[in-house]
């Protein structure tokens, strides 16, 4: 379909999933704009191309699907020209299944031809069938796509696509395939691009981001990369997820603490604190090595706040397992932990295990885990009470209820920071100093007066953008998606993305 056929046509992307399921949208987007679709105003049910961009690893993912597919069957039936399309992992992974349980459904696509989609569209239109196009492999890196980025002042840059583990809980192998890296000229020309165009935070993006360099034979890589990063004239903040406790090395550690815009965050999964259920995950680490790790960060940089992700009720796990969890998270004393009850997928060694842990018990150890982790969110928060900090202002975190009073920003460490809004004017993307005075366990307050305003690059990039939506180029808001600003961390790819 040409551009000029699809003159006209909305669309609205509908996603789940971690944050390469976000980027990977941020390219549709990209392409179906490219092909002369419009986005379908924010809210309304009118769109004639709904795309589901879909997650398969939790064990609801396909009653999540199939019920919005569902949903959507009236509209459909009653809109002749309406189009539905399912990319993502899901489709990876139900390929023959979709089309037989939803036949409204006009496209199917995997994730490796995400470049396919207006062409597989145009061609369920032409022949009025469905299509099912799903490539087994990666033809080129996606980053060559058309994208509409998500925000005008911070992105997400993929370094590295797939997954070389094979963890007994993931199926993120099977449907993102073997681990497949840019080069490195490639990805920091796509930076300077992007800091040209207002970009003052960029977060590099991997199944496991920090093995970056093993496709290329320079295990050295990745280090590499972020002091690169920080030779960007422009680039204020870095950040990366998910990394791996395996590939995570001193030189990375020491190019984090000696790279300057390189942000003092981290988020590296522990999944068990239990050595003997780290083996039965065929996670490459164990206890010891993990909290090694944890502390050569601290030692390198005292301030870094570190998140984490941890299944709860692995299939053998003993009560006695659980307490070493609970002795990891003590001991690492992590800012926020994303933590997880096991989820059954099929197709995975897991599944088939003895030893499936009783819902009922599952869902006691999970409670313990939460409280004791809400407890260690709030007293680190503490800490930072009356320190001074340069948040990023964000886009579309404030409370609703006192949005005229307060916005929020990010600080380097990425928490969340509700500060008193400044006499002056200030836009997503702007730096504001203020004095943490009130913890939570899951935000800070500063109510105290702004001690500065610095109006940036970013914040007149967000501006541009609002006065003119339509010139916005690969930038723009996907329907279906928060509007979140600073890329937020939504349950983080992809190390253990098995786990949501």
């Amino acid at each position: 379909m040409t551009a000029q056929d699809t003159q006209g046509r909305s669309y609205e992307i509908r996603t789940f999933g971690c944050q390469m399921n976000v980027h990977d949208s941020e390219r549709m987007a990209g392409l179906l704009e490219d092909a002369g679709y419009v986005r379908a105003p924010e809210g309304s049910d009118g769109a004639d191309v709904v795309v589901f961009n879909t997650c398969a690893v939790r064990e609801n993912a396909d009653n999540r699907l199939y019920g919005n597919l569902g949903q959507l069957a009236p509209r459909k039936a009653s809109r002749p020209g309406m189009q539905i399309a399912v990319g993502g992992c899901l489709a990876q992974k139900d390929r023959d299944t979709i089309t037989r349980r939803a036949p409204w459904v006009d496209v199917v696509f995997g994730t490796h031809n995400v470049g396919k989609l207006p062409v597989l569209l145009e061609r369920a239109r032409v022949l009025e069938e469905a299509q099912v196009e799903i490539a087994e492999s990666l033809e080129a890196f996606p980053s060559t796509l058309p994208t509409r980025r998500e925000s005008a002042y911070a992105a997400w840059v993929s370094i590295s696509v797939g997954c070389n583990n094979t963890c007994t809980f993931c199926i993120v192998p099977a449907l993102r395939g073997k681990e497949k890296d840019r080069r490195p000229g490639d990805i920091l020309n796509e930076i300077e691009t992007l800091v040209g165009e207002g970009v003052t935070e960029i977060t590099l993006l991997g199944q496991n981001v920090n093995a970056y360099g093993s496709d290329i034979g320079d295990r050295e890589a990745f280090s590499k990369l972020l002091r690169a990063c920080g030779r960007i004239e422009g680039l204020e903040r870095v950040r990366f997820t998910s990394p791996h406790p395996r590939d995570f090395t001193d030189d990375v550690i020491a190019a984090m603490a000696e790279t300057e815009n390189v942000m003092p965050q981290l988020h590296m999964p522990l999944q068990s604190g239990s050595s003997r259920v780290l083996k039965a995950m065929r996670r490459s680490y164990r206890q010891e090595r993990f909290l090694g790790i944890i502390e050569k960060v601290r030692a390198a940089m005292p301030d870094a706040a570190i998140s984490t992700d941890i299944i709860v009720g692995f299939p053998g796990e003993t009560e006695e397992d659980f307490e070493e969890t609970l002795h990891v998270v003590r001991e690492a004393r992590f800012a926020q932990a994303f933590t997880f009850q096991y989820s059954k997928r099929p197709g995975t060694p897991a599944a088939e295990m003895d030893g499936q842990i009783p819902k009922a018990v599952v869902q006691e150890r999970y409670e313990r885990l939460v409280a004791l982790q809400e407890e260690i969110s709030w007293e680190e928060n503490k800490k930072q009470v009356g320190r001074t900090l340069e948040l990023m202002v964000a886009e579309g975190e404030g409370r609703k209820d006192d949005a005229t009073r307060r916005l929020s920003g990010r600080a380097p460490d990425n928490r969340l920071v509700h500060f008193t809004r400044p006499d002056e004017p200030v836009r997503p993307g702007d730096m504001v100093t203020v004095e943490i005075t009130y913890a939570a366990p899951h935000h800070l307050l500063a109510e105290g007066p702004t001690k500065s305003v610095r109006r940036t690059r970013a914040g007149d990039a967000w501006e541009a953008r609002q006065a003119a939506p339509e010139q916005s180029g690969s930038g723009g808001v996907l329907l279906g998606l928060p509007k979140v600003g600073v890329p937020e961390p939504l349950p983080p790819a992809v190390d253990g993305c098995a786990a949501r």
